[in-house]
């Protein structure tokens, strides 16, 4: 069972999108373990966007990141993170797949709505930076066993 970050990022917050990505996700049958409405704070997306310290647009992901609260939530299910991402679709929104979140309701790469973990180890490091263990919730749904062929 794989656990990944999703992150509503600040357009998709003021554009109401919350509910269409919790609803999409839930529609293909993942279970939600964890969500918090926060503002991100400049040591939190310092440390989420580490990787590309450096890079020309590195200050421009810092300062939208921090500019508007974000949902972030921690999701978790068989083959999780890639189904998530298929699920937001390519990262270049002109470039996703008819049906996907970013290809409905996006027009830029720069405004593309939400992130996702890239891999299961990223999934597995998000979720540890952006929810402590008590925040995140071990349950069973009732329909599990008609989604997931094994618990």
């Amino acid at each position: 069972m794989e656990r990944t970050l999703v992150l509503v990022k600040p357009d998709g917050v003021q554009r109401g999108l919350i509910g269409e990505v919790i609803g999409r996700l839930e529609n293909r049958g993942l279970r939600l373990v964890a969500a918090k409405f926060i503002q991100v704070s400049q040591e939190l997306a310092e440390t989420h966007y580490a990787i590309h310290k450096g890079k020309p647009f590195y200050n421009g992901l810092i300062e939208y990141i921090t500019s508007a609260p974000v949902m972030a939530m921690a999701w978790e299910g068989p083959n999780a993170v890639a189904a998530i991402r298929q699920t937001m679709g390519a990262t270049r929104p002109t470039e996703a797949a008819p049906g996907s979140i970013r290809h409905d309701f996006a027009l830029e790469v720069g405004r593309n709505l939400t992130h996702a973990s890239d891999s299961v180890e990223n999934g597995e490091i998000e979720v540890a930076l952006w929810f402590s263990p008590a925040e995140l919730v071990d349950w069973k749904r009732d329909s599990d066993r008609w989604i997931f062929e094994k618990g």
